[in-house]
């Protein structure tokens, strides 16, 4: 919704992919409560079968990291085929930091922020339980780097909170 405001009195299209049924049903209650929201196309399907076409911006929220690592690359080619020149990809993900120290007091502040927001240990032990071995994080230089080989021409970090970045690729 965030981006559909922004786009007001433009002529886009946004279209919203998600495998998860529950996501998109809460997603569709969201949005018929905002003005914003009414024309946003919401898909359920798997991200690889999407075929990315004319598009100045795409947005991939947390996502690669759930992928096994040799579709990473081939997904990527394929959205930066399917967009404009120009065009912008916004990744966001969880990294892994290269120095083990920064790791773990990245690790241990992210534990610190959801204890602050409520969190019990048991919540926060079951969380990271559930995802070791499903969310595989790389490092920044490995997303760098393959954007960089799937055609993109500029990445750059902007924005970044403990071991959680968003970048923009610009084709």
């Amino acid at each position: 919704m965030a981006m559909r405001s922004g786009t007001a009195g433009r002529d886009c299209q946004v279209i919203a992919v998600d495998n998860s049924v529950a996501m998109l049903e809460r997603a569709q209650e969201l949005l018929s409560a905002s003005e914003e929201g009414r024309d946003i196309e919401l898909v359920c399907a798997d991200l690889r079968d999407i075929e990315v076409r004319d598009a100045s911006m795409v947005v991939l929220n947390f996502t690669l990291q759930f992928l096994p690592l040799d579709v990473r690359e081939g997904l990527l080619r394929s959205i930066w085929q399917g967009m404009r020149p120009g065009g912008v990809l916004v990744l966001s993900e969880k990294i892994a930091l290269e120095d083990p120290q920064s790791q773990a007091l990245f690790v241990e502040m992210h534990h610190g922020f959801k204890r602050a927001q409520g969190y019990s240990e048991l919540e926060i032990s079951q969380k990271r339980s559930a995802l070791e071995n499903v969310l595989i994080p790389e490092t920044l230089a490995t997303h760098r780097k393959r954007l960089q080989q799937v055609g993109f021409e500029r990445v750059e970090v902007w924005f970044q909170c403990f071991n959680f970045i968003s970048l923009l690729a610009v084709k």
